[in-house]
């Protein structure tokens, strides 16, 4: 009876392995490459596989790989179940699996459901004609009596959502590049199809999915027009300011209620292979938050989502980082986050927000004091900054567009740096598709290795802490306050109860635990125990972590 209750608990304790673990994004054309052509690839994330696993993350989040024309390197699929020849083969990305789960690292790949490129053989098919057995398997619309597109729908990467194609004499929809038409789940075939493409991963032994822009999946099927966004309430955090896409409130477009029972299907298929976890992108400046907690709740949609809130440009004060989870909670209390400061998409944090050495300790230990799970981009636990790209290095089509107002996202897409005694960072031995920036030699991993008060070391000590206390991990949050510079928060599990105070400034700040009996945990993370005043003194950006005794 003992016995068959412990392997019940252990296989509900694998099946929640997502449930406040650390996951580490690889931007695999970045990250390492093996055969010299300047392009990382699969077989190089295999040969780094053992700096993640000695980081101490839980899972690695690999962006796509899939066979593409790359006009949006990789986000434009044309075989959802092939790899790209730059990348590998599938054995390739077996090795990768078999690799990270003997170093016991799950595996989640980067879904990109809503939209395929322009080349993908279903689009080639579905625009042959009208009546062909795809022709609706995107979203196709006449034209207005004046030719003019069918809504105003706009495209993030700038201009009409909708594009004409002469074949059809129609438009399609595409939310992001023209290469990128979207996908019609109105229609269930087209559902299936791509449900079979996620049981077609999942036999490969992937452990999860982070689905790309979730809340995009769905349009609305009268193609109303959207209405406009007040002035006032316009704001940056999904498109750059110089982009009129900030110029709408996107209520037809995408955030389509229709989502939710898509989601549960796709629910249902991860539920089949057990111990698997969905990750959904919702890229929504309005109500991110509102949308996190219909997506994650019922436990019969996706596990968790990936928030934007510490994504944006406005720095995480004391005062924004307990708004931000205020907010949450009132909009999303039973559901699940998983928290980010940076990755692919947007400027590195630590330029982002101007952040020293010290700061960057602070944000760290405090990402992995906060309730949910948490998401690192290869090189934050460098310290790396954004590099300058020239426009004639440039490759992203996002920032060629929007130049010099907005450089676009190959500043925080540049090469990992490995080594520092050599000009390619150790990523390359041939000539890399983006140049590695000689500001980032200095903090390769092999310059930091040899310093044990590197910033990688901290991680490292953040992560393991983090690790140590379940309470941190799967806890309750409560009593999130911002006093001054500091913020402060208890978490609790079973019989732990922790409290974590950070500040977050420049100056040193006092703060005052709860009353009761409080032991100092955390040292190693620069932690402060209470003075014989009863009363936390901390320096500009230190740590107070105590659990009760």
């Amino acid at each position: 009876m003992n016995v068959q209750t412990d392997m019940r608990a252990a296989q509900s304790l694998e099946k929640d392995w997502w449930r406040g673990a650390v996951i580490y994004q690889i931007y695999p054309r970045s990250f390492q490459d093996s055969n010299g052509d300047g392009i990382g690839d699969l077989l190089g994330i295999v040969q780094r596989l053992p700096h993640i696993a000695a980081l101490g993350a839980d899972a690695v989040w690999i962006s796509p790989f899939f066979t593409s024309p790359m006009k949006d390197f990789g986000y434009d699929v044309s075989d959802y179940c092939g790899v790209d020849p730059m990348f590998g083969t599938l054995a390739d990305f077996d090795a990768v699996v078999e690799t990270a789960h003997a170093l016991g690292l799950k595996v989640m790949i980067d879904l990109v459901l809503s939209h395929t490129s322009d080349q993908h053989p279903w689009f080639a098919e579905s625009r042959a004609s009208r009546d062909n057995a795809r022709a609706d398997w995107y979203v196709w619309a006449d034209p207005r009596p004046d030719g003019t597109p069918p809504n105003n729908w706009l495209s993030i990467f700038g201009g009409q959502a909708w594009q004409w194609d002469s074949r059809r004499e129609q438009y399609y929809l595409h939310n992001f590049l023209v290469s990128q038409p979207d996908l019609n789940f109105h229609n269930i075939e087209v559902q299936d199809a791509l449900l079979d493409v996620a049981r077609f991963w999942l036999d490969r032994g992937v452990d999860g999915f982070r689905l790309d822009t979730i809340n995009f999946y769905f349009h609305d099927a009268q193609l109303r027009d959207n209405p406009a966004m007040p002035f006032e309430e316009r704001n940056d955090t999904i498109a750059p300011r110089v982009n009129p896409y900030n110029h709408q409130r996107h209520v037809y477009d995408r955030n389509r209620p229709e989502n939710l029972d898509f989601l549960r299907r796709f629910r249902a298929v991860l539920d089949d292979y057990g111990a698997t976890t969905a990750l959904g992108e919702v890229g929504d400046a309005q109500r991110g938050l509102e949308i996190l907690g219909e997506y994650t709740a019922d436990g019969d949609k996706v596990h968790m989502c990936y928030a934007f809130e510490l994504l944006s440009s406005a720095k995480p004060t004391a005062a924004r980082i307990a708004d931000v989870f205020d907010h949450f909670q009132e909009a999303a209390s039973e559901g699940w986050a998983c928290w980010a400061y940076s990755n692919h998409d947007v400027v590195r944090h630590a330029t982002r927000w101007g952040l020293s050495d010290a700061a960057q300790r602070a944000y760290a230990t405090l990402m992995m004091c906060l309730r949910g799970s948490a998401c690192l981009y290869q090189g934050e636990e460098l310290g790396l900054a954004e590099a300058e790209i020239a426009y004639a290095d440039l490759q992203d089509p996002y920032g060629i567009a929007f130049w010099p107002e907005f450089k676009g996202r190959d500043g925080c897409r540049t090469p990992m740096v490995w080594e520092n005694n050599n000009h390619n960072g150790g990523f390359t031995t041939g000539d890399p598709w983006l140049p590695v920036s000689h500001d980032h030699l200095p903090r390769a991993v092999s310059a930091q290795e040899e310093d044990p008060s590197a910033l990688l070391h901290h991680y490292r000590r953040a992560i393991a802490f983090r690790r140590a206390h379940p309470a941190l991990a799967k806890g309750a949050m409560t009593d999130m306050t911002a006093s001054g510079n500091v913020v402060h928060f208890l978490r609790r599990d079973g019989d732990e109860t922790l409290f974590v105070a950070v500040n977050l400034g420049d100056e040193p700040a006092t703060c005052a635990p709860p009353e009761g009996d409080w032991a100092q945990i955390g040292a190693e993370l620069g932690s402060v125990a209470p003075g014989p005043d009863g009363q936390l003194h901390l320096g500009p950006w230190q740590p107070s972590l105590l659990r009760r005794i």
